[in-house]
């Protein structure tokens, strides 16, 4: 009976992440674009946290409640499943054309980001909180670049006006969708920590499986759905802005409430994470799309990968 409550427990927190994040994403992107604020940019920023937000509230919750190691495997797991699974999938369904500022800079910044992590935690195994405020410095670094990218894409950008969505409507929205996710992301730490406990999983286990996938499916909902709309910007910004906000801002302000446990377990997820970036950067600096074979290879990718979790 435990065990049969416990799951219903973390699907009841999964469709509240999942819901909560929707409704974040929706009102909170919407509030952005009648602003004039360019999709890409929207991506990078507004959705990007947005479908963060679990990851940032499981992670918090987890370091809090004693369960740090959680953290890291949630944040790594999760980073490793937007790229080969979400965008795998998404370029399985439809060819993705990628920004030149993407593969220029956002990129490669995701993959400078993801090694600094695994540097910081490896070194001692945790990252500490003098090393927490060193990813947010990187955080503040990051956002000064996309409020010049907002700023100098701002007039090429047409405003656009919902009569049917007054202002107070999208406002609602974000709040009730962050309440959401932070309220459902405190049954599924509990859940999940539990479930960890009574099969005698490991809790890097729980977060890079488990936990991942559940904190994943709002940037796999929205990706996937931009993309069948045709706003590929959205899609990829999403993905690539959340990994970047997901170690910025979740590790770094998890770890300025509590040093985070960094077990040397990690290395191998840590070299994967670099390694599925670094393939999607292969994948698109030529002609700047994410083309079929290369989401397929990237969902086959992360098959080996879980082979490797459960063997």
């Amino acid at each position: 009976m435990e065990i049969l409550l416990q799951l219903l427990l973390l699907v009841v927190g999964f469709v509240m992440l999942m819901k909560g994040a929707d409704w974040f994403v929706d009102g909170a992107a919407s509030i952005a674009d009648r602003l004039g604020i360019p999709q890409l940019v929207i991506g990078l920023t507004i959705v990007a946290m947005g479908t963060s937000l679990p990851e940032a509230a499981v992670s918090i919750a987890a370091a809090v409640k004693g369960s740090a190691e959680i953290t890291i495997g949630n944040v790594v797991g999760s980073n490793i499943m937007n790229v080969l699974v979400i965008l795998g999938l998404t370029a399985a369904i439809c060819v993705v054309p990628v920004q030149k500022s993407t593969v220029r800079y956002e990129i490669p910044f995701t993959i400078l980001v993801t090694v600094l992590l695994a540097v910081l935690g490896l070194v001692d195994n945790q990252v500490s909180r003098l090393e927490g405020g060193i990813l947010w410095a990187f955080m503040i670094v990051y956002l000064i670049y996309l409020l010049k990218m907002a700023k100098s894409g701002k007039d090429e950008q047409e405003r656009k006006e919902d009569k049917q969505s007054p202002m107070w409507k999208l406002i609602l929205l974000v709040i009730v969708g962050a309440v959401m996710i932070v309220w459902g992301s405190d049954i599924t730490v509990d859940a999940a920590t539990r479930l960890a406990m009574i099969f005698g999983m490991s809790e890097r286990f729980i977060g890079l499986t488990i936990v991942a996938f559940g904190t994943s499916l709002p940037e796999l909902v929205t990706s996937v759905t931009a993309a069948v709309k045709g706003k590929t910007d959205i899609a990829v910004g999403n993905i690539v802005g959340s990994n970047i906000f997901n170690i910025l801002f979740v590790v770094g302000t998890t770890a300025l409430i509590t040093p985070v446990v960094y077990s040397a377990g990690f290395l191998v997820d840590s070299i994967i994470a670099v390694a599925a970036v670094a393939f999607l950067w292969l994948c698109v600096v030529k002609d700047q799309k994410l083309k079929r074979l290369g989401g397929i290879l990237m969902l086959i990718g992360y098959a080996g990968y879980f082979v490797y979790l459960i063997r």
